[in-house]
């Protein structure tokens, strides 16, 4: 499972972990994935989205047609 949310496009963030000695260290900051089902009508069954804590909300305000609309569009394959 890559760390990229299919609504939002959330990726991990990249940076340095800086130590009281100052020494820098490579880390990253993950998104909040998670894997939820969502019926979807307009298809006949369900589907299973990788989405951030800020795609659910996101389906929560749009609606599941609009964003699985939204996917498609962008060519990825649910």
């Amino acid at each position: 499972m890559s760390a990229r949310c299919q609504v939002t496009g959330a990726e991990p963030g990249f940076g340095k972990s800086v130590s009281h000695s100052h020494r820098r260290t490579t880390r990253r900051w993950n998104p909040n994935l998670q894997r939820k089902k969502y019926l979807v009508p307009s298809l006949g069954r369900t589907v299973t989205l990788t989405v951030s804590a800020r795609g659910i909300k996101t389906i929560d305000q749009r609606g599941i047609e609009s964003v699985v609309a939204q996917i498609r569009a962008r060519g990825e394959r649910i």
